[in-house]
């Protein structure tokens, strides 16, 4: 029986409790991803962005574990998130003015031919809208500060003022790089009070 890899909870830059800001330090990973801007509850960008994400981690999963022996538990959607205004995020919270890149975690074991041969098989099968959208990137973060969110995403607010405005200027850091959220709950179906999303943002001395 081939043993089920979860990446979320083996990998330490996956971890974060609520109320709790720590520093960690992210490695180079590779992902799949699709950029897009606007508001995502009203933005159809962002709803083929995730339709199309989906259908490739799925059948790249089930190549993975059908020619390389390895399967896994596809790894939850993540978002980097900019505004040429940051208060946009930590004030406003004026969604319209955002841009983002949904991402989805390819594991290291998997390499690059696979990849480009499963978005092949999904474009040939499913095509779904962005598919030619997509692109497979390398993330460099580096040193990051991150936490663990309960609640609504339009509850993240204070806690990214305090992140931003505390945590990292008393440390001797200044932010670098693009707000970047994983979501561990699914928020097509869990509740807002309920949803788990780590807040996570690259980092550098000052």
């Amino acid at each position: 029986m081939t043993t089920k890899t979860n990446l979320t909870t083996s990998l330490e830059w996956y971890r974060a409790r609520p109320g709790e800001l720590r520093l960690v330090d992210v490695p180079e990973q590779t992902y799949l991803m699709v950029d897009g801007e606007g508001d995502p509850n009203t933005s159809p960008l962002f709803t083929a962005a995730v339709e199309t994400l989906y259908p490739v981690a799925y059948t790249l999963k089930f190549a993975s574990k059908r020619e390389l022996g390895r399967d896994y538990v596809v790894p939850p959607l993540e978002g980097l998130w900019w505004s040429d205004d940051m208060d946009a995020f930590t004030v406003a919270r004026d969604k319209a003015r955002w841009s983002w890149t949904l991402l989805l975690l390819v594991p290291d074991w998997v390499e690059r031919d696979l990849v480009a041969a499963t978005i092949d098989q999904v474009r040939a099968k499913k095509n779904p809208e962005r598919i030619d959208d997509l692109r497979v990137e390398r993330l460099a973060e580096g040193r990051c500060v991150q936490t663990l969110h309960v609640g609504s995403f339009d509850d993240e607010g204070p806690v990214l003022e305090r992140m931003h405005d505390e945590f990292v200027p008393a440390r001797g850091l200044r932010l670098t790089g693009r707000h970047h959220e994983i979501y561990l709950s699914d928020f097509r179906r869990v509740p807002p009070e309920r949803r788990r999303t780590i807040l996570r943002q690259p980092v550098a001395p000052a």
